[in-house]
C-alpha cells in the first residue's frame, strides 16, 4: 500500500502544523504515495500564521500550504491532494469510475467543507473572544457540529455498504484521508462516536497502515503534548 520514498525533483515544501486536520490529510497522502517533502512548521496557537512572511504566502492565513518544486504555491488541502494525485498517480486516491469519483469527492467535502471549518481555531477564538462564549458553550458548539457531521458520514458509509475495508473499497483513498483526521478531532474534543460503527471500523482499518500511523499528530516533529 505504501511506496518506497520518491524524491519530487528538489522536493516540495510543505507548511503545516501537527494538530491541523487539513495538514494531517496531506501527510497521509504523502505517506500513501511514498513521496518526500521538506516540512516547515507553522505554530497556529502561537499565531505564526499571522506573521508577514506566511501571510504573504497565504493571504487566508490558513494551513496547509504546498510550494511545488517549480515554486507554485498551492493552498487548501483538497486542492493539494488532487494535485498530488494527478502528478503522482501511483497509489491513486480516487477511483476510476466516474460516479464513484464524484461520491468520494462528495464525502471528502462533507468533512472538509461542512465539519472542519466549524472547529477551526479562528472560529473557536472568535466564539471565546468577541462573542463571549464560555468553555461550556464552546464545547456544546463543537459537540453539536462534529457530532452531527460524523453522524451524517456514518449514514453515507452505511448507504455505500459495509463489506469493504475502507470507505469506498478495499484500498484507502481521499475519503479515508479526510475521515481519519476528523475522527481524531472528535476524540480530542470528547465527542461521543461510540455509536458510529462504520466510521470506527474504517478508522481502525486505517490505523493498521503505516501511512496513517506515521501521519498521526503525535508522530510529527513539531508535536507538543
Amino acid at each position: 500500500m505504501q511506496n518506497e520514498a520518491i524524491k519530487l525533483e528538489e522536493g516540495p515544501k510543505f507548511y503545516g502544523y501537527f494538530r491541523s486536520s487539513s495538514s494531517y490529510r496531506c501527510r497521509i497522502a504523502f505517506n500513501l504515495k511514498g513521496l518526500d517533502y521538506t516540512f516547515e512548521p507553522v505554530h497556529l496557537k502561537n499565531g505564526a500564521q499571522k506573521e508577514a512572511a506566511f501571510a504573504a504566502l497565504n493571504p487566508q492565513q490558513l494551513l496547509p500550504v504546498l510550494v511545488t518544486p517549480e515554486g507554485t504555491v498551492l493552498r487548501q488541502s483538497l486542492a493539494i491532494l488532487e494535485w498530488l494525485d494527478e502528478r503522482h498517480p501511483e497509489v491513486p486516491l480516487l477511483p476510476q469510475d466516474l460516479d464513484q469519483r464524484a461520491k468520494v469527492r462528495g464525502f471528502a467535502q462533507s468533512i472538509a467543507c461542512e465539519i472542519h471549518p466549524l472547529q477551526n481555531l479562528r472560529v473557536l477564538q472568535h466564539l471565546k473572544g468577541p462573542l463571549g462564549a464560555d468553555e461550556a458553550a464552546v464545547m456544546d458548539w463543537l459537540h453539536r457540529w462534529i457530532g452531527d457531521g460524523l453522524t451524517a458520514c456514518e449514514a453515507l458509509l452505511q448507504e455505500e455498504g459495509t463489506d469493504s475495508r475502507f470507505c469506498f473499497g478495499d484500498t484507502p483513498g481521499l475519503a479515508d484521508i479526510c475521515l481519519v483526521p476528523q475522527v481524531f478531532s472528535a476524540e480530542r474534543f470528547g465527542v461521543d462516536i461510540s455509536g458510529l460503527h462504520r466510521v470506527r471500523e474504517v478508522c481502525n482499518a486505517c490505523a493498521d497502515l503505516s501511512a496513517f500511523a506515521a501521519a498521526h499528530p503525535a508522530k510529527q516533529p513539531d508535536f507538543e503534548p
